[in-house]
């Protein structure tokens, strides 16, 4: 016989409850347990009152019934007896319960009943209710056969009286009080709790829009491509003055920022593709012109060798070949250099601080610039103070060496070139202002973009490998400063500004 061990099942983990649904039971459960405790409260009163009002009733009808059953007694003589059935007869108070024991005879006891006749109890029922009784004064009984009633005990002279009133009417009323304390409890439970339903969920409704929102963005594509992220937490749902308003307006914030920054990743995506195609376009070139130079070497070299050609004529051949060669090595050089300038200078390196006198370095320039461009008219504006600021001496002139060539290579023949240097608050300003054509206004937006050009062909006349700007820029950025243009046909001005030392106190 094979005997199967028990499979064991995994539970199913309980789903957990909602924060709405935790808030509604939470405080429906605090709110009914005041209602219960305020009724439980109620009821104890009420019943204590009761009470009380029912002792000092018994006292009462206890004083009646005594001085009744004493007064009957009396014209007797000692040795008459008078039974309780005897003094209720007198008395005649519905539910009054009477029992009397003489000290020299049998106890004797009766009841009135509802419709006012006198009923005697039994010898049973009156040894119960003497057997329950442990000491005089007021005592709550059971009677069977009659139910529970509220008794005072006393001694007479020669004998012990008991006199008592049913505890039915207090327990009617406390009953129709809490049954009545019950219904308005309930009822009220059930209004407080559809009201806290209808404020939990309306105070929980700009939440459940945050978390919506979070949703349809956690769906959406973000790894790659031009990305808009367009959800929002709707504006109601978004206000300030409130906890979880606050919590939809910081989801709105930080969805502007994710939004902005795709957007600049998208930016800097399609902006490095146009980088590396443009650097390859730009070292593709020369290149080719050192691989067609080589080969042309090469071709003349085997020429002579297997014709027997002028080795004059060779020579010149190859001669030209390394010329060309060497010149787009130049180039290449060149490209690969500012390339790696960029680079270093986007890591925060290549700069040397020290002290510069910008009014000298574009004095400097302007003398550098005049050689190259004989055909400009080249105005230099200083101070007689000299302009100091805490930079690199070397790339701040090859800041100006560049504004200048651009000036010099994009206007024609004839054009004045403005060099102005001085100060603007806590700022030093270098301008660079020309009356040429001016900047055409579809290239003015990335004028300072790497491999930017106004001259789309590339030629080497016209422009060289469009990093002079991008250079200029990365370099003022490096120092802490800002680089702008300002152009319109026959004004155009770039403006330099880098924090400025103080100037000196006078002596």
């Amino acid at each position: 016989m094979t005997v199967s061990a028990p499979v064991d099942r995994p539970r199913r983990k309980r789903r957990p409850w909602s924060l709405q649904t935790r808030l509604m039971v939470t405080i429906t459960g605090i709110v009914a347990l005041i209602l219960v405790g305020i009724a439980v409260a109620i009821s104890a009163s009420l019943g204590q009152i009761l009470q009380v009002n029912l002792d000092a009733k018994l006292q009462q009808t206890a004083s009646l019934t005594v001085q009744t059953y004493q007064r009957m007694q009396a014209p007797f003589g000692s040795g008459a007896t008078v039974t309780a059935a005897d003094t209720l007869a007198q008395v005649r108070q519905q539910g009054t319960l009477f029992i009397v024991r003489p000290f020299n005879g049998a106890a004797s006891g009766a009841v009135v009943e509802s419709d006012g006749t006198v009923t005697e109890l039994s010898d049973d029922q009156i040894d119960e209710v003497l057997g329950q009784l442990t000491r005089a004064g007021f005592d709550s009984i059971d009677i069977h056969g009659l139910g529970e009633y509220r008794v005072f005990a006393a001694q007479l002279q020669g004998s012990g009286v008991v006199v008592g009133l049913p505890l039915s009417e207090v327990q009617s009323t406390i009953a129709q009080i809490v049954a009545a304390i019950l219904i308005v409890t309930a009822a009220g439970l059930l209004l407080v709790a559809a009201a806290i339903v209808l404020i939990v969920r309306r105070g929980l409704r700009p939440l459940r829009a945050v978390a919506d929102t979070a949703t349809r963005v956690a769906s959406l594509p973000l790894s790659e491509g031009a990305v808009s992220i367009e959800e929002r937490v709707p504006a109601g749902e978004a206000d300030e003055r409130t906890e979880i308003g606050r919590v939809g307006h910081a989801l709105n914030t930080l969805l502007d920022h994710i939004d902005s920054s795709l957007d600049a990743r998208q930016r800097n995506e399609e902006r490095m593709r146009r980088f590396v195609a443009d650097a390859s376009h730009e070292l593709r070139t020369p290149l080719a012109s050192i691989r067609g130079y080589s080969e042309l070497s090469l071709r003349a070299i085997r020429q002579a060798e297997t014709s027997g050609g002028s080795v004059r004529m060779t020579v010149d051949t190859a001669g030209q070949s390394l010329e060309r060669i060497q010149a787009q090595s130049l180039r290449m050089t060149t490209l690969v250099e500012d390339l790696l300038l960029l680079a270093r200078l986007d890591e925060g390196q290549e700069l040397v601080y020290g002290s510069v006198d910008l009014t000298r370095l574009a004095i400097e320039a302007v003398s550098d610039a005049r050689p190259a461009g004989p055909d400009h008219e080249w105005v230099l504006e200083v101070g007689e103070e000299p302009v100091v600021i805490a930079g690199d001496a070397g790339r701040l002139h090859q800041v100006a060496a560049n504004l200048l060539a651009n000036a010099r290579t994009h206007t024609p023949e004839g054009t004045t070139v403005t060099v102005s240097v001085g100060r603007d608050g806590h700022d030093a300003v270098l301008r660079v202002h020309d009356d040429g054509p001016g900047v055409d206004p579809a290239v003015k937006d990335e004028l300072f973009e790497r491999f930017s050009r106004a001259d789309r062909s590339r030629a080497r006349k016209t422009g060289g490998t469009g990093l002079g700007l991008s250079i200029a820029k990365a370099i003022v950025d490096a120092h802490g400063g800002t680089i702008s243009v300002a152009s319109v046909p026959g004004d155009t001005t770039f403006e330099v500004r880098l924090p400025a030392r103080p100037a000196d106190p006078p002596a």
